[in-house]
């Protein structure tokens, strides 16, 4: 028998690889349902609505890619800190390519009602970054460069996940740092 949170989780993993595809306006609730292998209102009964559904999967990820990228700066300072958090990146977008996916279509998008759950990726998960590009670079913008740095390592794993999976993730982790030269 499924509990409460399995039921949840099998919400949030089909709407995460639907919204991946498709992007999130394009899906709805009933294809979420579907894919879940769940009746449609359990979909609202756990997150009250799209909207919350969404909100929920983007607090999730968050969650872990700020714990993840915080652990890996953790007793590391300057260029070791931005080095180690690149890799954390790197290893968030393998671990979670659909996560990705969606911060990287979803980042810019205004006026959606999950937008303040999409500024926690910046304010959070981007800041964890800026704080250590300060340390490193003290003369650099950290909010741009970290926000540079951030985004050019979302896309070069993403580029590497779908067009050229047998290259190392070193070789990925290597170019991305490359440009911080």
């Amino acid at each position: 028998m499924r509990t409460m949170t399995d039921t949840r989780q099998q919400i949030v993993d089909a709407a995460l690889a639907l919204v991946a595809d498709r992007g999130i306006g394009a899906t709805t609730v009933d294809e979420i349902a579907a894919a879940a292998g769940v009746a449609k209102g359990s979909v609202f009964y756990n997150f009250g609505s799209k909207s919350g559904l969404f909100e929920a999967i983007i607090a999730a990820g968050v969650t872990r890619l700020t714990a993840a990228l915080q652990e890996a700066g953790a007793g590391r300072s300057g260029r070791a800190a931005v080095e180690s958090m690149v890799g954390a990146l790197l290893e968030q977008v393998q671990a979670h390519p659909d996560f990705a996916k969606l911060v990287v279509a979803e980042s810019f998008r205004s006026g959606r009602a999950w937008q303040d759950s999409i500024r926690q990726v910046r304010e959070e998960s981007m800041g964890a970054l800026a704080a250590v590009v300060q340390d490193a670079w003290p003369e650099r913008d950290a909010w741009f460069t970290a926000a540079a740095l951030f985004g050019a390592t979302l896309v070069a794993g993403l580029e590497w996940l779908v067009f050229q999976p047998d290259r190392p993730v070193e070789d990925v982790r290597a170019a991305v740092l490359a440009t911080l030269s």
